[in-house]
């Protein structure tokens, strides 16, 4: 039995660059990860085939069959390395909130890699372990990596940036969701903008300047979409005395940079009066590691 905690990430800036002749988008972003788990255990079962057991109790909306992205992880790792599969048990403990920009899925993706790395001892090196979970996710090699990186093209060409300042990271989860279709129809219909706040923000990470990195926080989606929830949970962490706020991927999280961990704690007390999705983060180094 393998047990690997799986972050979640952040996008400390996400700018869309274009639609592509493919009908994908080019992006630039920053995306980080943070101390905020799912816990995926994975085992062999009795019997014979090569059928995989889901279990994901926390969440009942989320399917427990091939559709799980845990099943297209396990599926990509035998096409990978010709290993003769045998049944499985996967058990997913979420805490990351689905819906979120928060990449628990492809997250638990990246996890369930690494656990059958582990379980089969096939000795795959983390850069192989990536290519199989570019297979199957564009974020899900950078959950497996982790810490602070730029990413390109289509957010598949990862560089490993200097890492994040220390801080503390509170993510708010409002009860919405946001049409990721919608907002990149919208990201298309505006004019090109002509500057990258990721271009900035990777400027202030290498100076250490964690004011003016967050000063620099940006997600474009958030902008064209201009959902008045994501707002408010942006007004109130930026009344708690917060440095910068900013929705996550394509939402709907939304999440605040402190350097007070009282002010931080106080935003989280705030925040859970009202929603129930609240969490006090810290960014980490490291993507998936097994426990």
């Amino acid at each position: 039995m393998i047990t690997v905690k799986a972050p979640a990430k952040i996008n400390l800036t996400l700018d869309i660059l274009g639609k592509r002749p493919d009908g994908y988008h080019n992006v630039a972003m920053v995306m980080q990860t943070v101390s905020l788990y799912d816990t995926v255990t994975v085992d062999f079962s009795d019997g014979e085939g090569d059928g995989i057991a889901v279990s994901c109790p926390a969440y009942p909306d989320v399917p427990c069959d091939e559709r799980n992205i845990v099943c297209k992880a396990a599926r990509a790792f035998y096409k990978h390395t010709g290993v003769k599969p045998r049944p499985l048990t996967i058990a997913v403990d979420k805490v990351i909130p689905t819906q979120a920009g928060l990449a628990g899925g492809s997250s638990d993706g990246a996890a369930a890699v690494l656990a059958l790395n582990q379980l089969y001892d096939t000795r795959l090196s983390m850069t192989e372990m990536a290519e199989i979970c570019a297979r199957f996710g564009s974020d899900v090699p950078f959950c497996l990596l982790g810490g602070t990186m730029l990413a390109t093209d289509t957010g598949t060409t990862l560089k490993k940036l200097t890492a994040m300042p220390k801080c503390h990271i509170v993510i708010c989860k409002p009860d919405i969701s946001v049409s990721t279709a919608e907002a990149y129809a919208r990201c298309d219909a505006r004019p090109a903008k002509g500057f990258l706040y990721t271009d900035e923000l990777v400027k202030r990470l290498y100076s250490r300047d964690i004011r003016g990195l967050a000063a620099c926080l940006y997600n474009e989606f958030e902008q064209v979409m201009e959902l008045e929830q994501i707002n408010e949970i942006k007004r109130m962490m930026l009344k708690e005395k917060a440095l910068g706020a900013s929705m996550s991927g394509s939402g709907s999280a939304v999440y605040a940079i402190f350097l007070n961990e009282k002010k931080a704690l106080s935003c989280v007390e705030n925040l859970k009066k009202k929603y129930h999705n609240v969490f006090l983060t810290q960014p980490t180094k490291t993507g998936c590691f097994i426990e």
